[in-house]
């Protein structure tokens, strides 16, 4: 895979992450974001290409679902996965919740 610079800056999260992968019901974790990407590691294999719904569930907030991921990257059990298709609202939520996380981590920059 050729070296490519990710044009949204990623940021550490930790939350629960339900998803299809075909017939099977995966889980695990978010491990980062971005507005329109996310890595995550799961207990059911994804491969490249591979387009599955995600419902992450968002401390001290309603659940985000997303209709489409693709998976971009395969790393043993870690996956980075790109937003194809999410509701307007839903990914309102999710700039929101980065914005929040890029002002966070302003203000505990020295």
């Amino acid at each position: 895979m050729p070296f490519s610079i990710r044009p949204d800056r990623r940021f550490p999260v930790c939350c629960p992450v339900a998803y299809q992968a075909g017939l099977s019901k995966g889980q695990g974790m978010i491990w980062n974001i971005s507005v329109n990407g996310w890595r995550l590691s799961g207990d059911v294999p994804l491969r490249v290409g591979q387009t599955c719904p995600l419902t992450i569930t968002v401390p001290n907030q309603p659940r985000l679902f997303v209709v489409a991921v693709t998976v971009r990257w395969v790393r043993g059990q870690e996956y980075g996965v790109e937003t194809v298709m999410v509701e307007k609202q839903v990914q309102s939520r999710v700039a929101h919740w980065v914005t929040r996380l890029a002002q966070e981590s302003v203000e505990s920059t020295p």
